[in-house]
Formats: C-alpha cells, structure tokens, sequence
C-alpha cells in the first residue's frame, strides 16, 4: 500500500516548535495549498493543511521558515482520531518526510541568509521510518 502525499504552498504562521517528554523536537506548522481549478467566481479555493516534522527536520524549519514562506512538502497523511464532549473528532495531519525551501526571505530578521544555510544540514533527513527497501 502506499501512502504518500506531495504539496506546495504558503505557511500561514510561523512554524511551533516543541519538545516530546523525551526529548524529541516536533514542530507543527498550517500550509495553504491552492486548488488545481477555479471556482465559480474564478478564484482558487485554498485548502489549509496541516504539517508535523520531527527530529532535526523539525528544529530546522523552526529556525529557517517563517509566516508567508513557500514550501514543497513530501510525506504521508495521519488521521489523528480524538474524542471531546463524548464526540470523536477526526484530525488529518501531514507527518513530513522532507521539506524544501522554494524561496527564501527579503530580509533577515528572523531567517538566515540562503548563503548561511547549509543545504546537507536542512535536507538530510535521519527517518527510522524508511521503507526497507
């Protein structure tokens, strides 16, 4: 079976970093994704995704991206099922295996420069996860 989900678009907010229990870095972040047709009045509708990372992938994208900042996201869909109010409510999440940076930032306030950023260090990616083969 495959599962495997492949988006580009637009950061709605900065990227939240925070650490599991254990120590693991997680950080979440929500994409906006423009549909592939236009609606009746001619626009594109624009889902809003959201995107986990974990370990080095997740401290990397809390440091490097921000608010507004394009991105192609590679990895698989998750249903995260919880229930509340005696309702089970179900969360669909994209758990990333890569992202990359398809701009970079005018200014850099919060973001490092593209020549400061070491592209084996934002792209290279430890996933226990791999398929074996």
């Amino acid at each position: 079976m495959l599962n495997r989900v492949v988006l580009i678009g637009r950061l709605v907010r900065d990227p939240e970093l925070r650490y599991t229990s254990n120590g693991t870095p997680v950080s979440n972040f929500t994409l906006a994704v423009e549909r592939n047709y236009t609606n009746q009045q001619g626009e594109r509708d624009v889902d809003f995704i959201k995107i986990v990372t974990w370990r080095k992938l997740a401290e990397t994208c809390a440091h490097h991206l921000g608010k507004g900042r394009l991105v192609a996201v590679d990895g698989s869909l998750q249903i995260r099922k919880s229930e509340r109010d005696g309702r089970t409510y179900y969360n669909p999440e994209v758990v990333a295996d890569n992202v990359r940076f398809l701009d970079w930032p005018s200014d850099n306030n919060r973001n490092k420069s593209r020549d400061d950023i070491n592209e084996e260090e934002v792209f290279d990616i430890d996933d226990e996860f791999d398929v074996p083969f």
